[in-house]
């Protein structure tokens, strides 16, 4: 029997890699598909808080099973900076290429290039509140390397690997990544639902 769940996410590139690892028993919904238009504020100081304003926020205004995630760069050599900002780190605009340009620019001339990429996914289901998380460690490049991917893929090799996420096919970064990590916890939980 298949179950329906909001992810609660407008990112086409975030929804495709997460339906593509939770398989044909979990209908994924976007908030597009439920007519949901709504800027949902993400005004936590943590990726945990995040992912669960906009979980809420789902749950309380459709009143439907749900989940949300706030994925997060930390950069060792400034402190866990980008975090909980990655996605505005140089500005509101969501805007890849210029956060892309502030991170090399904020590294220049450092060696200590040892980075993670930190997933949390909040589920509320039936009115219970869930969290996973998934952390992939790694290192920040000088330059950016690779086409496919989004965010800070071009510039992040993860350990053990010499590619970029930007150069990995999608079926390789959806394996390892760190919102696979936290999704397959997510989707394990969902499987036992």
């Amino acid at each position: 029997m298949e179950h329906r769940y909001v992810f609660a996410t407008n990112n086409a590139h975030k929804l495709d890699e997460v339906r593509a690892m939770m398989g044909k028993q979990i209908e994924l919904l976007s908030l597009k598909d439920i007519h949901c238009y709504d800027d949902i504020p993400e005004t936590g100081s943590t990726l945990e808080e995040n992912a669960l304003l906009k979980a809420r926020y789902v749950y309380e205004h459709f009143g439907m099973d749900c989940f949300a995630d706030d994925t997060g760069l930390e950069v060792d050599a400034l402190g866990g900076e980008p975090g909980v900002y990655s996605a505005r780190y140089a500005g509101d605009a969501h805007n890849s290429d210029a956060n892309i340009r502030k991170l090399l620019c904020n590294l220049k001339g450092k060696e200590l290039r040892t980075a993670r990429f930190r997933t949390v996914f909040a589920l509320i289901v039936d009115g219970k509140e869930h969290l996973f998380e998934g952390t992939i460690e790694g290192t920040i490049l000088t330059a950016r390397h690779g086409t496919r991917g989004f965010g800070y893929d071009s510039v992040f090799v993860p350990n053990g690997y010499t590619q970029t996420f930007a150069d990995m096919n999608a079926e390789l970064k959806n394996r390892i990544s760190h919102r696979a990590v936290a999704a397959g916890k997510l989707a394990q939980f969902l499987s036992k639902i």
